[in-house]
């Protein structure tokens, strides 16, 4: 006769390590996005107002004011656009192979 099993989780552990990646992933990304869109549509929503020359990006979003001597204000930092960009990639890439690896331990 068998012995009861206790209800265990049949999840592997580097399954568990990929979608804890997907996860951090996604929230650097979605976090990334709502910073970005909060500073360009409810601190930076009067900028065109004041501001002749306007630049305006979808993603990340971005609303700043380029004056005439060349500088940026309300502009996101260098290092938004890439880490933006990158996340996005690293949730798509981590989705996969979650779901890929899940799909196989099913089979097996």
């Amino acid at each position: 006769m068998t012995e009861p099993r206790a209800n265990a989780h049949p999840v592997s552990d580097r399954q568990n390590q990929m979608w804890g990646l997907f996860v951090a992933s996604l929230s650097v990304f979605l976090t990334n996005w709502f910073l970005s869109w909060g500073k360009a549509y409810v601190i930076n929503d009067d900028l065109p107002n004041f501001c002749g020359d306007v630049r305006r990006r979808l993603f990340p979003p971005e609303v700043a004011c380029v004056a005439e001597n060349g500088t940026v204000t309300g502009g996101n930092a260098w290092w938004v656009a890439p880490l933006f960009f990158t996340s996005g990639a690293l949730t798509l890439m981590f989705a996969v192979l979650a779901l890929r690896r899940a799909a196989v331990s099913r089979k097996v």
